[in-house]
């Protein structure tokens, strides 16, 4: 009689962890293995070849899904409303994502009535809290494996020939010494020489941006316009494009003037700082653009209110909370504030630098003419006197009591 097996689904890169990983969970777990990648924009890898190579290397199936315009509409377009970046810097290309593949593996979990999960990270970085904390808030009943961190393998010529002896096809050229991570938000890179905070960079780690004291940026400056509905992108010079469209047109605009590189050392959130190199030219052009626009448009006290909601929604997102009821709550606050950011911002580029030179609204909240002080000034000064007077005076009365303790004129 035979015995059906519990089924995994992996979440497969074709990269040497995870295909050691397929037979590894087929001989000490006794499962069988559903591989899945998802497409969310990788410059670098064909995944046709990534499916079959899943197959060949024992997988039961193997599944590959573009989810790239999922990505752009439902993430991206939610970290760009939020003017995403993690401590101010990082716009959250990896950790924005993982949900969107947690989600598919959840989803292929079902389909095929799996027990398991299974992914490729490290005892040691983010990720592994974003996979497992966004299974448990999608389906809390599926049991997740990470073979990483469990197996004995300590090293990549452990696993180099724990796949040799089983017949795993493994690289045949030399191995980058850097980790890499990509999607059409950007590229991370870490690793090797940059694991040294005071190594400047090598130039052979950047593939989406110009070295900006190179020629190959250009002796003049180019500008271009960007226009908006509702805080998305939906043109790009008067001419309209997809969100998605937009993001590749910037990636390579800004990329070739050598504007999105960021270097910072970043603190992971169990607790380990870690030096880490991104390239986000069209990221962080189009986050660039929509505060520019924000500015514009939003009222004071909701602009300044929204500073704070942006770090928190950056926090919960790099924290692996994107499934979180606090997360959905910010949200619903940042759509609201979006819904007449609409209008047209002017960007100028040189030499590593994006510079917003213009932007304009037909609910721009700037009033000309209580602006100027030219002749067309509307604005009544002879209010001024009455409102710092109440304003200030709180303080006025404050100053009285502490002179009754000898405190007057000390801060």
């Amino acid at each position: 009689m035979l015995v059906s097996k519990d089924i995994c689904v992996l979440a497969y890169s074709g990269g040497l962890d995870t295909s050691v990983a397929i037979r590894w969970l087929q001989e000490d777990k006794g499962v069988d293995v559903v591989a899945l990648a998802v497409d969310v924009g990788q410059e670098r890898q064909d995944l046709e070849l990534v499916r079959t190579k899943a197959l060949s290397i024992g997988a039961v199936e193997s599944i590959v899904k573009d989810v790239r315009e999922e990505y752009v509409e439902d993430f991206l377009a939610k970290a760009l409303r939020a003017n995403a970046l993690y401590e101010n810097k990082y716009p959250l290309l990896s950790a924005l994502s993982r949900p969107i593949i947690v989600k598919h593996l959840v989803e292929e979990a079902h389909r095929h009535q799996a027990r398991y999960i299974a992914h490729g990270c490290t005892g040691k970085g983010n990720d592994q809290v974003r996979f497992e904390v966004g299974i448990a808030a999608l389906d809390p009943d599926i049991e997740v494996l990470a073979p990483v961190r469990e197996w004995d393998l300590r090293t990549r010529e452990e696993e180099m020939e724990y796949a040799a002896s089983r017949g795993i096809p493994v690289p045949t050229t030399k191995k980058s010494p850097y980790s890499i991570d990509d999607n059409l938000w950007g590229r991370a890179i870490e690793c090797g020489v940059l694991e040294d905070p005071w190594e400047e960079p090598p130039a052979d780690i950047y593939t989406l941006t110009s070295d900006a004291r190179g020629d190959e940026c250009g002796s003049e400056p180019e500008y271009v316009e960007l226009s908006f509905e509702q805080g998305v992108p939906v043109a790009l010079d008067g001419e309209e494009m997809t969100f998605h469209e937009i993001i590749n047109a910037m990636n390579e605009l800004a990329g070739k003037h050598g504007f999105g590189r960021i270097d910072m050392v970043e603190n992971r959130l169990i607790g380990v700082k870690s030096r880490e190199v991104y390239e986000v030219p069209g990221a962080l052009t189009l986050i660039t653009a929509h505060k520019a626009l924000e500015d514009l448009c939003l009222e004071r006290e909701v602009l300044h209110y929204k500073l704070g909601v942006e770090q928190k929604w950056a926090e919960l997102v790099y924290n692996g909370m994107w499934f979180s009821p606090l997360k959905e709550a910010l949200d619903g606050f940042i759509d609201t504030t979006q819904q007449l950011v609409t209008g047209d911002v002017r960007l100028r580029f040189f030499k590593g630098s994006c510079v917003t030179v213009g932007r304009r609204s037909p609910y721009s909240l700037y009033d000309y003419s209580l602006a100027t002080y030219d002749a067309e000034d509307t604005f009544d000064r002879g209010a001024a006197k009455g409102f710092i007077d109440l304003w200030g005076l709180p303080t006025r009365v404050w100053a009285r009591q502490r002179r009754k303790v000898g405190k007057e004129g000390e801060v």
